[in-house]
């Protein structure tokens, strides 16, 4: 990875869009709901999308975050979207929703599992 990456601004930013999700019915803030729910659009993906109609084309890390008290990673579509954008060696950090508890209480990482994209994603399309 060439870019330098401030983790905890990447955090903070990720919890922060959490708050515009729209999770009508999976009650999962960390999507754009449909009721057709194959339909439903996962916060990472509408993050890539969003950048790249932007003309985004290059990302040094990104953070998945969630209301679970565990680090969670994302779908396979939101890992094959990740990487048909991201080089397989762009750090992932999975990060529990209560991250910030974590760190106050002492655990400096936070309960964050950082992963590169290639690992999470082995044998992928890519590009």
């Amino acid at each position: 990875m060439s870019a330098t990456v401030d983790k905890e601004e990447l955090i903070k930013a990720a919890f922060e869009a959490k708050e515009n999700a729209y999770s009508k019915y999976s009650k999962f803030r960390a999507s754009v709901d449909n009721a057709s729910y194959g339909e439903t659009m996962c916060a990472e993906r509408t993050a890539i999308v969003k950048a790249v109609s932007d003309g985004v084309r290059s990302f040094a890390a990104i953070a998945i975050v969630t209301d679970v008290s565990v680090a969670i990673s994302p779908c396979g579509l939101c890992r094959q979207v990740l990487r048909e954008f991201c080089a397989a060696d762009m750090p992932v950090l999975l990060v529990p929703a209560n991250y910030t508890k974590q760190r106050v209480d002492g655990d400096s990482s936070g309960g964050v599992k950082e992963i590169s994209l290639g690992d999470l994603l082995p044998y992928s399309f890519d590009t």
